[in-house]
């Protein structure tokens, strides 16, 4: 193969070849289910809609599918994995099957969730088959940490794409959809079979794709509002004067912070969009109201 050839992709063979190698046996603590299918993670790449201008962060690349299908088009890839022996031995596999691109990719050894900076130049894309049992938090952690992210794909269990791809008034619009709101316009971009997977996993997945927008003006901080999204879908059937109680100080507090800010006191928190809950932080953070 010559430097300039594009990478080779993993498929059922190499994935278990490489399995056996390491002794692996993939953990549901930490989500590991494999893809073993090129064209499953070309398209996730070719959804993403990265080019060969954006720098991108991958979360559990596991055995290096879709590093490898990244590294195709990406002009670089850092790839953060928390197991230490996958971490070990993605650079070698790289090495073998994208011998050309391998400059362009740094494999990083380190917990996603607890990760406060990223090596080299910043990164403009996410594109990740994120760890299920994780999945909304290192997203949001993610989105937070890094401001230069543009734009990004991520596969995740279907119930979770649903939820951060909900509008306000949808059964499934809760915490992760206000919150992905706050920082994205985020949509549903597909769904993903099982047997793509080894092993495969007992649960259906979803694309998400997100494009980053300015966050709402606001007077007071995101863990303001935050917080008071947490309070409003803490008890889902209560209305927001009810459930905003502790938060307020009082019932006729929230209902005052409420009133002022233009929404019913009786109204649930699926209603509202993360413009609202902003008014709402609002005027609990204004003294006196």
């Amino acid at each position: 193969m010559t430097s300039s050839a594009g990478p080779r992709l993993l498929g059922p063979a190499e994935v278990r070849s490489l399995a056996a190698e390491l002794d692996l046996r993939p953990t549901k603590q930490r989500g590991q289910n494999f893809v073993i299918d090129a064209n499953t993670v070309r398209r996730i790449v070719r959804e993403s809609g990265i080019t060969d201008r954006d720098v991108v962060i991958e979360v559990g690349p596991g055995l290096g599918s879709l590093t490898l299908a990244l590294l195709e088009v990406a002009q670089r890839v850092v790839a953060i994995e928390v197991d230490p022996v996958l971490a070990a031995r993605l650079p070698a596999t790289i090495a073998e099957f994208a011998p050309g691109q391998a400059d362009r990719c740094e494999v990083l050894h380190a917990d996603a969730l607890r990760i406060d900076a990223v090596p080299g130049p910043p990164p403009t894309a996410l594109v990740a088959n994120l760890p299920y049992n994780v999945s909304v938090p290192v997203l949001l952690h993610l989105l937070a940490l890094l401001p230069s992210l543009e734009h990004g794909l991520v596969m995740v269990q279907s119930e979770v794409a649903d939820r951060l791809a909900a509008p306000p008034g949808s059964k499934v619009y809760g915490v992760p959809s206000v919150k992905a709101a706050w920082y994205a316009e985020v949509r549903r971009a597909g769904a993903i079979g099982r047997t793509v997977f080894w092993p495969a996993p007992n649960v259906d997945s979803g694309l998400v794709a997100w494009t980053r927008r300015d966050p709402p003006t606001s007077r007071v901080s995101r863990q303001e509002v935050f917080a008071v999204v947490d309070a409003a879908f803490a008890q889902r059937r209560k209305g927001l004067r009810g459930a905003l109680r502790s938060l307020a100080g009082s019932t006729g507090a929230a209902e005052q912070a409420l009133v002022a800010a233009g929404i019913d006191p009786l109204a649930r928190g699926e209603s509202l969009r993360i413009e609202d809950f902003v008014r709402v932080a609002e005027e609990l953070g204004t003294p006196g109201g």
